[in-house]
């Protein structure tokens, strides 16, 4: 019977003598034993102790009352205005509920165990990966005697509290992942409509009928004469230049911003190119990379490729922009382009495809 209840059992079987020299010392290590065990305060005064419960339930309430702050914060401190101080005030506020929630918990579940679970020094003894029956069951009742010790069982206040403390802490984040996404605002201009809605944001750009080509940055209007035979140009459309960056200057170039080359005109085949998008062998083309959304904007003349530098994606300018190598799915979208009376190149119409990478919604 004492050999079932030995549990270095499984151990002992598969020990072995060593191939080495044993050596003997004649002061081996000595075990020091445990220190002698030190009563808390909380284990000898009960109205100590009750009023540890109660410090530990008041702060996972405290986490609570942190975490339902911060969502009424990123309510009441709206950034929309994009004004700095609004989106400072919100910074502050809801990043205080959020630094009181965890705070709490932490300092909460610290003092939890140190001043009320139990403070029994245990020694445990080494065994082998997979117990016996009995030692297993042995660990089902350390998990009882651990709960029983804590008192998380027989403590439902402090219990409840933590669970909802756990449970609120993680809304703030949640909440907050909707100010990722643009708003809509009906009563607002179209840009505003569809604010809330990626799908149309991705497919249209400002580019409209007869929206003059710009050097970008300046804004100057570029005259088809004046481009040379292998030329790349950055262009925005000539509107750009004028916008601030509260009006969405830099969202609407992201999605706005050409590459403008100029070949010969034999050297764009009619079965490989919609000649009636270009103009005397200037083409334009979108500069966001089809695979990532990077910018391309590494043009080699001689073979008339366009290299994205991110990830190696090439495009053949004079096969409509398709891909020749790299991972981008599809080729860059093209500008239609044409000339107006005055001979500075203008836009058609926008593009007839989403700019950018791939999403899941397009047709």
């Amino acid at each position: 019977m004492a050999h079932e209840e030995d549990a270095l059992e499984h151990e002992r079987a598969s020990w072995k003598p060593s191939t080495g020299l044993a050596v003997a010392v004649p002061d081996p290590v000595q075990n020091p034993g445990l220190p002698p065990h030190r009563a808390r305060t909380t284990d000898k005064d009960p109205a100590a102790m009750k009023r540890a419960v109660r410090t530990v339930y008041t702060l996972f309430y405290l986490s609570l009352a942190g975490s339902i702050w911060a969502i009424a914060a990123y309510m009441l401190f709206p950034i929309e205005s994009g004004q700095i101080v609004d989106i400072r005030h919100n910074n502050l506020f809801v990043g205080l509920g959020i630094a009181l929630a965890l705070f709490a918990i932490g300092v909460g579940a610290i003092h939890w165990s140190k001043a009320i679970m139990s403070d029994k020094e245990h020694i445990e003894p080494r065994h082998a990966t997979r117990g016996r029956d009995t030692t297993r069951e042995g660990a089902v009742q350390a998990f009882r005697d651990a709960n029983e010790e804590s008192g998380f069982g027989r403590r439902a206040v402090i219990r409840n509290s933590l669970i909802a403390a756990l449970v609120a802490s993680v809304a703030p984040g949640i909440v907050l992942f909707r100010g990722l996404a643009p708003q809509s605002n009906p009563a607002g201009d179209a840009r505003e409509q569809i604010a809330g809605d990626p799908v149309a944001l991705l497919s249209h750009t400002m580019w409209k009928k007869g929206m003059r080509l710009a050097h970008d940055p300046s804004g100057e209007p570029i005259r088809a004469a004046d481009l040379t035979l292998g030329s790349a140009v950055h262009v925005i459309p000539e509107p750009l230049a004028k916008m601030s960056h509260h009006d969405g200057y830099l969202e609407e170039k992201a999605k706005a911003i050409v590459l403008l080359m100029r070949l010969l005109p034999e050297q764009l085949p009619a079965e490989h190119n919609k000649l009636e998008w270009s103009y005397d062998g200037i083409v334009a083309y979108s500069k966001v990379c089809t695979h990532v959304g990077c910018p391309v904007a590494l043009y080699e003349q001689q073979t008339h490729h366009l290299l994205c530098p991110c990830h190696q994606s090439q495009f053949d300018v004079s096969r409509s922009a398709a891909v020749i190598f790299g991972p981008a799915a599809r080729p860059l979208p093209q500008l239609p382009i044409t000339v107006d009376a005055e001979g500075y190149l203008i836009a058609q119409d926008d593009f007839h495809e989403p700019v950018g990478p791939s999403f899941w919604e397009r047709h």
